[in-house]
């Protein structure tokens, strides 16, 4: 048995006698060719020039002469070949990109498969005819444009394809196709000239499967299949799915030759599946695993490889390997779509999207001043800008930003007048302001010498001089939301790599950097449907059953792909360490993938394999009550806040938790203030009270009449407005949520005026008070200072002359919350806090009056038909003096406690 796949090639080849140094290898991709070398090298006693390793896109791109073109020209002269067509004339770039990719896949995939692009573009379009088949004759303009676009697929074919070969390039069908071709008509000889070895192949194209065919029945070439005896002996395994097929139908398996596979997959194993809880908890999982096989003597860390099934986990992976493992070399870039810095430049893109007259919305300058580049740009020499704006506008409820807000800040102009610009940006503006923000950035990053920082800011300056050349090269980007599909999809495609040893240390790699590499510890991270495989998906305009008819992939074959990938990884290995997220969802893949049930039920593994599921050690100790100590310089703090006076709130906050009492009464530490654009509930409260008591002034002291209410009426538009802009600066109530909101204001206040004019028909209703401020000085026995109380009471009438204090709530009310039944539920139940209120109002208003016999009662703007929700004892809704009496010595009780040093303040849990 050998240790790798690649060893066995090269002892077999030696067995066969051609000269291994003089072979040309070709092989899937570049990395395991750095690693065939090596093997050469270990064998090798005496140096020599390195034989010729290709992989197979550089050994088709030879035999066909072209060049392979960057994805995104390849989009855009996709895109400039269908404007010609005149399809749709209103198409721009930015929403071609989102289906242009597809088109550029299927094409690929025609031409890979040496499919004559006549034929099924011809027949999709008839499919496509036939979907949109009507009984009226007359077909939508947007119908019309889409099977347009079908009917003229093969022509947008041919010209791109004839363009291509113009400029001598293509896309890897295209490449291929052309290659065939070539060898078809005998115009390449070349690669004759030594023997041909082609290693660990799996999954081919008909042109890959041509080109390979072609070579082996020259008698010059070897071919070696990476496949267990296992797989390709079982007549349904999907690891062994291609080769099989390979054997059946190549002439070249029909004649003398056939399939040589090894058998090492049931050699003795240790397989450990573990679940664990979502993708990070994987990381941590693995952090652990890594750390523990390291201080293991018989594992070799420089034989061990971890398998990143999902590739977004790199990040948080590389945080989780400890520090114990000395040498790390990951083969996988990270994609500059998936830095913070990538973030900053889309932030940066979105708020000039969405820039307007008025302005930049406060949501996107918030997201752009809170990105950690902009912060770091914000530094002192720059006057701290972003703090401070982020501060003006929550202050201000600013919506949207203009140029005389930023004048505030001198220090920043020049980099305000970047970010910030007077004129629209244009796209190769925004490109020209990003470099200079990432010269900026620069500066700062080298005087912090941080190195990783300032690679990936080169990474991104590399990508805006990507983007400057393209837009020289293109017409049709004259808009900013133009270029960024453009900009996103670039970001995709670049990635930072990793500088490392390849031949050395812990490997961290994705499926396909594993093929034809052997590891003696192999750790693969989720194992899930739809990411390993990794399913269905709709990224074609071609449906299944027309792929099947052409022997296009369909799912089913690029699942094998992975399959056979899973499967050939873990063949050699001895421990093999595999997991899965137990918590599957639409984001992190689905339940335990297929793999890890066949592996399960193999009788040929079952005494090799662990199954466990790993629950995070998580211990929850339960979180001590916050108490404070009344110490001398809280009571002082207290003492000044009774001087002040305290009102029915902030005795309710005492009631709710007087942890809150303490922060927001005591320590006047409030809710941060956030900009509103959406309404907040005490804005609208006030927006209600304030309107109501402008609207009723004029008629104080006076018996309301149908003609008084009838002319409120009309002043209801007018007040509101006026009561809206006092509180929301910079609103406009024309257009948008806050028009909805305005127009609810309207509804109740109507709906309040309509209520009083049906109350006037049967009772006579005066007006005594508005919004008037009650203020008393009490003795509570038991302290030694004295006590101020205060409120604002809303409203005050006489209602067929019975003295009524009213409260307008627009939040919810209930009836049990003005009730009581039990007294002392009154300060220890924040659910009576309402009940509290009212009887605080009463006992304030009977102190200045002397007053007894009131009725107080809440009037709900959201049950406006319930009418007045009075406060009531045992059914008794009027207020007396024996009732004020109660309340008072439940009052001074709650007053004494708040003051009482030997009582401390005890956090109440909701």
């Amino acid at each position: 048995m050998h240790d790798t796949f690649l060893e066995y090639v090269l002892d077999d080849l030696h067995n066969k006698q051609p000269d291994i140094t003089r072979c040309t290898y070709i092989l899937p991709s570049k990395r395991s060719g750095t690693f065939l070398k090596k093997h050469i090298s270990n064998r090798l006693k005496k140096n020599i020039f390195s034989p010729e390793v290709l992989s197979i896109q550089e050994f088709i791109g030879k035999l066909s002469d072209l060049n392979q073109a960057p994805n995104i020209d390849l989009l855009l002269l996709l895109f400039r070949t269908y404007k010609e067509s005149q399809i749709d004339e209103s198409d721009d770039f930015a929403s071609f990109i989102n289906w242009g990719q597809t088109l550029l896949q299927d094409f690929n995939e025609i031409d890979g498969y040496l499919i004559p692009a006549k034929d099924i573009l011809n027949y999709l379009s008839a499919i496509k005819e036939i979907n949109h088949w009507s009984a009226n004759k007359e077909k939508t303009e947007l119908v019309e444009n889409y099977l347009k676009l079908w009917k003229n697929l093969e022509t947008i074919y041919n010209n791109f394809y004839e363009a291509l070969l113009e400029q001598k390039r293509g896309y890897q069908g295209l490449i291929q196709r052309e290659a065939v071709k070539a060898i078809q008509n005998g115009e390449y000889k070349e690669a004759l000239k030594n023997p041909i070895v082609f290693v660990g192949f799996n999954a081919l194209n008909a042109a890959e499967s041509n080109i390979i065919q072609h070579y082996l029945e020259q008698g010059n070439a070897h071919i070696y299949w990476d496949i267990d005896s296992h797989f390709l002996n079982d007549p349904i395994h999907d690891a062994g799915l291609f080769m099989r097929d390979y054997q059946y139908n190549w002439p070249y398996y029909k004649h003398q030759h056939k399939i040589e596979p090894q058998s090492n997959f049931l050699e003795k194993k240790n397989i450990t599946i573990t679940g664990v809880p979502k993708s990070i908890s994987q990381t941590k999982y693995v952090g652990q695993l890594l750390e523990s096989i390291g201080q293991q003597q018989d594992i070799d860390l420089t034989k061990t490889a971890l398998v990143l099934a999902d590739e977004t986990l790199l990040n948080p992976m590389l945080n989780a390997v400890p520090s114990t493992i000395p040498k790390v070399n990951i083969t996988m870039g990270m994609p500059l779509n998936k830095t913070v810095l990538y973030s900053f430049f889309v932030n940066f893109l979105e708020l000039h999207l969405n820039v307007s007259e008025q302005g930049w919305f406060f949501k996107r300058v918030q997201e752009f001043i809170s990105n950690p580049y902009t912060l770091t740009l914000s530094n002192e020499r720059q006057g701290n800008f972003a703090q401070h704006l982020s501060k003006d506008i929550k202050e201000g409820n600013i919506l949207y930003l203009n140029q005389q807000l930023l004048a505030k800040y001198p220090k920043a102009q020049e980099l305000l007048s970047i970010i910030f610009p007077g004129n629209t940006l244009t796209p190769k503006g925004w490109i020209s302001h990003c470099l200079f923000l990432i010269e900026r950035l620069k500066i700062i990053y080298q005087e912090k010498k941080n190195a990783l920082e300032l690679e990936y800011l080169y990474r991104f300056y590399v990508l805006f001089n990507q983007l400057d050349q393209y837009l020289d090269k293109v017409e049709f980007m004259g808009e900013l939301k133009s270029i960024k599909n453009l900009f996103k999809q670039l970001a995709n495609m670049e990635s930072l790599d990793f500088i490392g040893q390849p031949l050395t240390g812990f490997q961290i790699m994705g499926m396909l950097e594993s093929r034809n590499l052997d590891f003696e510890t192999v750790i693969i991270t989720s194992v899930n449907e739809g990411v390993l495989p990794s399913g269905k998906s709709n990224d074609s305009f071609i449906p299944f059953d027309v792929k099947r008819d052409y022997g296009l992939p369909t799912y089913k074959e690029k699942d094998a792909i992975y399959v056979y990938h899973f499967y050939r990884l873990i063949q050699r290995a001895k421990n093999i360490y595999i997991t899965y997220n137990t918590e599957p969802d639409v984001l992190e893949g689905g339940e335990k993938s297929r793999l890890i049930t066949q592996l399960l039920t193999d009788k040929n593994l079952k005494q090799h394999i662990t199954h466990t599921i790993a629950s995070p050690k998580i211990s929850i100790d339960p979180k001590p009550l916050i108490q404070i100590e009344k110490d001398g310089k809280f009571m002082e703090d207290l003492k000044d806040f009774a001087q002040n006076g305290f009102s029915p709130t902030s005795l309710t906050n005492y009631i709710r938790n007087p942890i809150d009492f303490y922060t927001r009464n005591i320590l006047k530490i409030n809710d941060l203030e956030e900009v509103e654009e959406n309404i907040a509930a005490n804005t609208f409260g006030t927006i209600i009270h304030d309107s109501l008591e402008q609207l009723y002034t004029p008629l104080v002291n006076q018996l309301l009449t149908e003609e008084n209410i009838q002319s409120l009426k009309k002043q209801v538009p007018e007040v509101v407005q006026h009561h809206f802009t006092k509180n929301l600066s910079g609103v406009d109530v024309s257009k948008g949520k806050f028009l909805l909101v305005y127009n609810v204001i309207l509804k109740y206040l109507h709906n309040f005026l309509d209520d009083e004019l049906r109350q006037l028909k049967r009772h006579e209703i005066k007006i005594l008070a508005l919004e008037e401020r009650y203020e008393e000085y009490i003795s509570v026995p038991g302290l030694d200072f004295p006590i101020k109380l205060k409120g604002t009471l809303d409203r005050v009438d006489e209602f067929d002359g019975t003295l009524r204090i009213i409260d307008y709530k627009t939040g919810k009310v209930e009836a049990k919350n003005v009730k009581i039944t039990d007294w002392e539920t009154l300060i220890t139940d924040y659910d009576k806090s309402k009940a509290f209120q009212l009887l605080c109002y009463a006992y304030l208003y009977s102190k200045k009056y002397n007053a007894s016999d009131i009725q107080a009662g809440i009037i709900s703007f959201k049950h406006l038909g319930k009418g007045l929700f009075p406060f009531s004892e045992d059914k008794d809704t009027r207020i007396d003096s024996d009732t004020l009496a109660t309340f008072e010595n439940y009052l001074f009780q709650l007053i004494r406690e708040i003051c009482n040093t030997a009582v401390p303040l005890t956090e109440k849990m909701d």
